[in-house]
């Protein structure tokens, strides 16, 4: 039986997708596997039983993921799962910045009350006229599974789109419309889009990249666009490049002092990907996620571990070691397996930065005694037997 916990509300139509192996507990001590939105995790005692938290969504900036990986404890998180409802948020920002459709919607409620209102309108109209998107250059910075979707439906609402992105994955190059022009140097994105739009994850290499710098290369009057994160942009150089008439609007969907009331932004309240379809597909990619590795031994979209798959166990037993990438580790596991007379008859080892991840399929059960010998080895953090 294993035991999980939600720190946030996760959807039933994930939570449904637990079998009668699973159990709920409001105690995160008792927990092996932990769902989480946006629930604070850095500065929370993580038990020693804990094997997993999966994140329903992309970002991970409330989990700590070193303290995590020392302690063993696997983090996912569900790339793609709500990546349409960004997308259209992206679309519909940059058409509220184009035309002046909030102003027109607000001058309505104003004057609701003017008999001749039809009238009025008509004179007034020129004030929200705005332009069209179709014909303009739009730059997309990262193009990961939101990113990809927003170059390619822009593409078919008529606009000339440029994507960067130096790490591009193979399943992305792939999706990626052939009218995108992908180019290598984010440099030509600044020079020649009318919208630039950012979908990057926040690193230090990252954070702040849209800077005063940058801005002075964009054309006058750019559009910037940030559903990604707060940070990567350096709010105040963006103001004060509005104020100057350098940025003619400012679209993000994180709300805090520097941008909210200010004038030339268009600020949303993290709308990006609450929408119902979005939270149902996160929870039930999260879920999958958990189920998967707890009961196989398999990881998939990991952010601290390397993925790893060999499917579903036939063999007698099948052991799990989360380790340091250092050399020399296979042999001292292999070599406790054979002082026990353990054959191993199938393994795989993957590594990702600083951790390593280890999976045997073995021909008898393992022993407690061959458990601790594993787990006595340097820079072992954990031992899993999956089977």
């Amino acid at each position: 039986m294993f035991s999980y916990t939600c720190l946030n509300p996760i959807a039933n139509v994930g939570l449904d997708l637990f079998s009668e192996n699973y159990q709920k507990t409001e105690e995160l001590k008792d927990a092996q596997a932990v769902l989480v939105r946006s629930a604070a995790m850095r500065d929370l005692e993580l038990p020693e039983g804990l094997e997993a938290v999966a994140r329903a969504g992309a970002g991970v900036n409330n989990i700590p993921l070193e303290k995590c990986a020392e302690k063993g404890i696997v983090v996912f998180n569900t790339p793609g799962a709500n990546a349409n409802g960004v997308k259209e948020l992206v679309i519909a920002g940059m058409l509220l910045a184009s035309r002046d459709i909030t102003g027109g919607i607000e001058w309505v409620k104003a004057n609701k009350d003017e008999a001749d209102i039809a009238k009025l309108s008509e004179k007034q109209k020129k004030n929200f006229a705005g332009c069209e998107i179709s014909g303009k250059k739009l730059g997309v910075i990262g193009l990961g599974a939101i990113g990809v979707l927003v170059a390619n439906a822009a593409t078919h609402l008529g606009m000339e789109v440029l994507g960067y992105d130096p790490y591009i994955s193979v399943n992305a190059a792939w999706s990626l419309s052939r009218n995108v022009k992908h180019i290598s140097n984010v440099e030509e994105i600044y020079k020649e889009c009318d919208f630039i739009t950012i979908h990057v994850p926040l690193l230090d290499s990252t954070k702040g990249m849209i800077n005063a710098d940058a801005i002075a290369n964009m054309k006058s009057g750019v559009v910037i666009l940030n559903f990604a994160r707060d940070l990567l942009v350096d709010e105040e150089a963006v103001i004060q490049a509005v104020a100057e008439g350098k940025v003619k609007k400012y679209v993000t969907d994180f709300a805090n002092p520097v941008t909210a009331g200010k004038d030339g932004v268009i600020l949303t309240p993290h709308l990006g990907a609450s929408t119902e379809e979005s939270e149902d597909n996160c929870a039930m990619m999260a879920v999958r996620e958990i189920r998967d590795y707890l009961e196989n031994g398999n990881i998939v979209h990991s952010v601290n571990f390397p993925d790893c798959n060999m499917g579903g166990c036939d063999k007698a037993g099948r052991i799990a070691i989360l380790h340091k990438n250092i050399k020399g580790m296979i042999g001292k596991f292999s070599t406790v397996f054979g002082n026990a007379d353990i054959n191993i008859e199938d393994m795989t080892n993957k590594s990702k930065g600083d951790y390593a991840y280890t999976l045997l399929d073995i021909g008898t059960p393992v022993t407690a005694e061959v458990v601790s010998q594993l787990e006595g080895i340097e820079g072992v953090l954990k031992v899993r037997i999956v089977k």
